[in-house]
């Protein structure tokens, strides 16, 4: 009986010392745990760094990449933070400016929550769809020859919404738009100009009693563009092309049979003016076949709101603004005064 006693009496004291030992452990764990958390990254001379998150990375890859730009420490911790923080499902791709020498929950925090660095692009109104390329070209965005083949690829058109269109010509919207290293691509940039031309289109014509024509809107709006020099004018050259239409009267603009033709030097020609083309408004009384250039919110809105005019007629005054006519004698009296020093008559309307 006392050989029962003293076995359990050892027993005890094994216990508690287990008990104890796993105490202590966890303690230890929980401590060295704890002191992670309240430990900061590495002191640099840089306060901010761009650190880049490639879409599918584990959370592994993460803690490489951040331990390279000397965001956090070579830690096995970080894995045991995000996994307990919850942030490890929640961590995002993209490019992100981060503070250095900060604690690893901050880090987590901000890899789960900030927006990508965004870098603006800006696109002008009345640019052409190969003139659009070019400038995401020329930054590093896209492929130009990639971007000008999907504008004209009626398959990846449609794709985006926009049946029965031959190109993209008038619906890539000029904006400036914010892109992520993520948005990168010719097919990404495209979607996201027609998107933006979408809810402009829809702002401008959803409270209209009947919907506007969208092509014939757009392919209008395109020469609106092109022929205004000063902004206040829009509504005024709108109304003059709107006059013309519905008399039959040709729109006789220049700019439509710039667009017509193929590797244009830089002057119009009589030859030009006299050229068959499906944009040559000085030879077909009617619209162009389709957008000459992508234009802006306000030449749309000219176009949908007019101003009333009985002018039909307008000439250049080689200053950016438009000396405005409604009979022909006075248009023939404005055309000598702006334009008798030239050989071709810019903005010539009625010739």
């Amino acid at each position: 009986m006392q050989d029962l006693g003293n076995s359990r009496k050892i027993a005890g004291r094994i216990v508690v010392i287990a008990i104890l030992l796993v105490v202590f452990v966890a303690g230890a764990m929980s401590a060295w745990y704890f002191l992670y958390t309240q430990s900061t990254g590495p002191v640099t001379e840089i306060t901010e760094v761009a650190v880049t998150i490639p879409k599918g990375v584990s959370v592994t890859a993460i803690q490489e990449i951040l331990v390279q730009q000397k965001v956090i420490h070579d830690d096995v911790r970080f894995l045991l933070l995000a996994r307990l923080s919850g942030y490890s499902g929640r961590l995002q791709a993209g490019e992100f400016l981060l503070p250095t020498g900060q604690k690893p929950l901050k880090i987590l925090e901000l890899l789960a929550s900030s927006r990508s660095i965004q870098y603006p692009v800006t696109i002008p109104e009345g640019l052409s769809y190969t003139e659009i390329a070019e400038i995401f070209a020329g930054k590093g965005w896209c492929n130009a020859e990639k971007f000008n083949d999907l504008s004209q690829d009626t398959e990846f058109i449609e794709s985006l919404g926009m049946e029965g269109l031959t190109n993209l010509e008038g619906y890539l919207f000029p904006d400036t738009y914010l892109l992520t290293k993520n948005s990168r691509g010719a097919e990404q940039i495209i979607a996201l100009m027609v998107s933006r031309f979408k809810v402009v289109w829809s702002e401008l014509s959803g409270d209209k009693q009947y919907l506007p024509d969208r092509v014939n809107t757009v392919t209008l709006a395109s020469i609106v563009e092109k022929e205004t020099g000063a902004a206040v004018e829009r509504g005024l050259i709108a109304g003059v092309f709107h006059n013309r239409l519905r008399l039959g009267m040709r729109l006789q603009s220049d700019p439509t049979v710039v667009y017509g033709v193929k590797d244009f030097s830089g002057k119009i020609t009589k030859k030009h003016l006299k050229t068959l083309t499906p944009y040559n408004t000085y030879m077909i009384p009617a619209l162009p076949v389709g957008p000459i250039c992508n234009p802006g919110r306000d030449a749309m809105r000219a176009v949908l709101e007019p101003e009333q005019t009985k002018n039909l007629y307008f000439v250049s005054k080689n200053d950016g603004s438009h000396k405005f006519s409604a009979t022909l004698r006075e248009h023939n009296r404005a055309v000598r005064k702006y334009q008798r020093k030239s050989k071709v008559n810019k903005g010539n309307k009625g010739k």
